[in-house]
């Protein structure tokens, strides 16, 4: 693995040479592609080089170890040798981490989009509940959220509601929220204490960019309409809602939140989108492997991957087998006790690979 390493310095003065080309900060693009590069092969730099000192540092250690006859000397040079392994392990696996392919997508913003289930007004009501959650969660992370656009039933759930998460690294951290989130709880409309099941689904979209696309003007299709509230009431009396239809696909995106035409039809084309491409690299993933459902991370959204039950305030992600014991901190969005294990089971399953 280490073989890996031994270029690093030769790679990081080739990338800050690149860096300081002045034809290249001109192209941002470029240039930001650049500076991530530069980011990583540094830190990737840095990691090893302690790596090497420690090494030799244990090396020295077990020398002297050798030579040294007092007895207590020895016991401190033994302790010392631990602990430097114990270092030296912890160091191996963070470079074997940083060796991992990195997912493109990692970087980008989301479409974060949450739909009511099995369970009537219960899983809208839980919609609710899983949208707060995730903008506790952001806002401590000081990402945005922007609704682009829900289906209220009126007692403060909704059927749908989709949002654009942006900030940094935000795919990386929510990818694997994707799948069926079921909760068990006593409705506030249950008069006799029975515990409800429903399901609400979770989907995880990053954000497509326009250079991305190449959709030609003819695919799509608009339809407008009057916007409507909860309960037939209406938001406005101008046909401001907009729904665009990719043609050759038939892959439809809906927006009404907003009172302008314009602002609807520029949501509901960022969601199509997204939508769009998130449907394109299933499809590429389902031609190159048999099995989806055996690759790492596949964020299949027909999975039942989270169980939220109130009575007994346990929240279980049945993926890992993650059990824990404090459901209202996880619902006031203090999700990294849920995220990190996630994040750190699907790196050793990926690290499998590259044995």
């Amino acid at each position: 693995m280490f073989s890996r390493f031994e270029n690093l310095e030769e790679k990081l003065l080739e990338l800050e040479q690149k860096l300081a080309d002045p034809s290249r900060i001109t192209n941002q693009g470029d240039f930001r592609l650049l500076a991530k590069e530069h980011s990583h092969v540094s830190k990737l730099h840095e990691l090893y080089g302690l790596y090497k000192r420690l090494e030799q540092e244990l090396q020295d250690n077990k020398a002297l170890l050798k030579k040294e006859e007092d007895e207590e000397m020895q016991e401190m040079i033994r302790a010392e040798v631990d602990e430097l392994n114990d270092r030296l392990t912890a160091l191996e696996h963070d470079l074997q981490i940083m060796l991992l392919p990195k997912d493109p997508k990692d970087d980008k913003n989301i479409l974060l989009e949450i739909r009511a289930g099995t369970g009537g007004d219960e899983a809208a009501l839980f919609v609710s509940d899983l949208y707060r959650m995730y903008c506790r969660y952001a806002e401590a992370k000081n990402w945005k959220v922007e609704v682009m656009s829900s289906n209220p039933i009126g007692i403060g759930g909704f059927k749908e509601i989709i949002a654009l998460v942006k900030g940094d690294q935000v795919y990386s951290q929510l990818k694997y929220e994707s799948g069926v989130h079921r909760v068990q709880r006593v409705p506030a409309t249950e008069t006799q204490g029975r515990i409800h099941t429903s399901a609400v689904t979770v989907a995880v979209i990053p954000e497509a960019e326009d250079v991305e696309l190449n959709i030609a003007p003819n695919e799509l299709r608009y339809d407008v309409f009057r916007s409507s509230g909860p309960g037939g009431q209406s938001v406005n009396t101008t046909d401001s809602g907009v729904r665009v239809t990719h043609l050759p696909t038939g892959i439809v995106a809906t927006c009404q939140d907003e009172k302008s035409q314009h602002k609807n039809k520029a949501a509901a084309l960022k969601v199509l989108k997204a939508r769009l491409l998130d449907a394109m690299e299933r499809e590429q993933h389902d031609r190159i492997s048999a099995d989806r459902k055996s690759q790492i991370g596949s964020g299949d959204r027909s999975e039942r991957i989270r169980t939220y039950n109130f009575p007994q305030g346990r929240m279980t992600d049945h993926r890992i087998n993650l059990t824990l014991y404090k459901l209202d901190d996880i619902m006031l969005g203090k999700l990294d006790d849920v995220i990190m294990p996630l994040i750190a089971h699907y790196q050793a399953e990926a690290l499998k690979t590259l044995q």
